[in-house]
């Protein structure tokens, strides 16, 4: 008899359908905040974000950052949800990334940067939320229904949205087109699930996630979902950072999860990745030009700005199956519910 298949599984399955939707349904919101962005020229960009949503706004800083040369600060919502303190953003965008738009600190914070003269964009899975109201544009990203938990398909349709909206900005047409290519290789991207990292995680109760550059936010996100879904604890970073401390509890066999883009840190990357491998640490890295550590299967994409969706959508298969197979139900994982409603 055929196990049923957790709420999570069948969410990373849909993917490729979410993010084909994405771009196929109402662009015109997103090519009118770019046509305002465009026109405006803010002197920089600021986010509001927690949680995975957080995580999408990393993905969104390096990518304005290499895209448009535009720098990108995340703000503190409890400025305004707490401390009741105006921010200086006439200068600036304010992006509010939210799943649900109804997390008040969030609001208060895209509500004030609306009152001190930012243009204010949300991007979120309910275009009708209090986020949207408390924003100038809205980014309805389409995901459709999430009933698990762990956030997956919504996190991946935010992080094409923004990447989106940056390209539509620029007027980048390679990355635009790359971006139309995505739902083909999402859909090659949820099959590679990594049953040799699964295997190595067996026994292990902590392990190490590194990124660099865009990816570093994907690295982010996975340690949050290993926290969240298996109880593993996972901390992560930069592979510029790894070695200036943290690579000092690494013993024999401790795992160590690499994720990288073909892009300019790649070989960097790869580079820490072989060292803490030759450590004696079991370490695994999406590129095919480690030597020290273990390769993982990988879906590259058409541009090095969205490989990290592929690396995500793999990830995202790989810890769902690891949850699964740990006992432990990723849809609830304990002390958690969907929306968190934060002050």
């Amino acid at each position: 008899m055929q196990e049923p298949m957790s709420n999570m599984r069948r969410e990373v399955l849909e993917i490729p359908d979410a993010v084909d939707r994405l771009l196929t349904r109402d662009l015109g919101t997103i090519d009118a905040a770019a046509d305002t962005l465009r026109q405006s020229s803010p002197a920089f960009l600021a986010t509001v974000a927690r949680g995975s949503s957080d995580h999408v706004a990393t993905y969104l800083k390096y990518a304005s950052e290499l895209l448009l040369g535009v720098p990108v600060a995340s703000l503190g919502p409890s400025i305004a949800s707490i401390y009741d303190t105006p921010l200086k953003l006439k200068q600036a965008a304010c992006i509010s990334i939210s799943q649900s738009g109804k997390s008040p600190d969030i609001v208060a914070m895209a509500q004030s940067a609306t009152d001190q003269g930012a243009l204010t964009l949300a991007i979120t899975n309910d275009p009708v939320s209090p986020l949207a109201e408390a924003s100038q544009h809205t980014i309805d990203i389409h995901a459709g229904p999430e009933l698990s938990v762990a956030a997956t398909k919504t996190f991946v349709n935010s992080a094409v949205a923004a990447l989106l909206l940056l390209a539509r900005w620029k007027g980048d047409v390679e990355l635009m087109a790359a971006i139309h290519t995505l739902p083909d290789q999402l859909a090659q991207a949820c099959q590679t699930h990594w049953p040799n990292l699964r295997d190595a995680l067996d026994g292990h109760s902590s392990i190490f996630t590194l990124g660099r550059g865009p990816s570093w936010a994907m690295s982010n996100e996975a340690a949050l979902k290993f926290k969240e879904t298996c109880q593993i604890h996972a901390e992560s970073y930069s592979s510029a950072e790894v070695l200036h401390g943290p690579v000092s509890i690494v013993g024999a066999d401790f795992p160590v999860l690499g994720l990288t883009a073909a892009d300019a840190a790649e070989d960097a990357l790869v580079e820490v990745a072989d060292a803490i491998a030759a450590k004696g640490a079991k370490v695994f890295v999406t590129s095919d030009k480690c030597k020290t550590a273990e390769r993982l299967e990988h879906i590259r994409t058409d541009h090095p700005l969205t490989d990290p969706i592929s690396l995500i959508t793999s990830f995202y298969a790989m810890v769902e199956r690891l949850a699964t197979a740990r006992g432990i139900n990723p849809d609830t994982p304990r002390h958690l519910k969907k929306v968190t409603q934060t002050r």
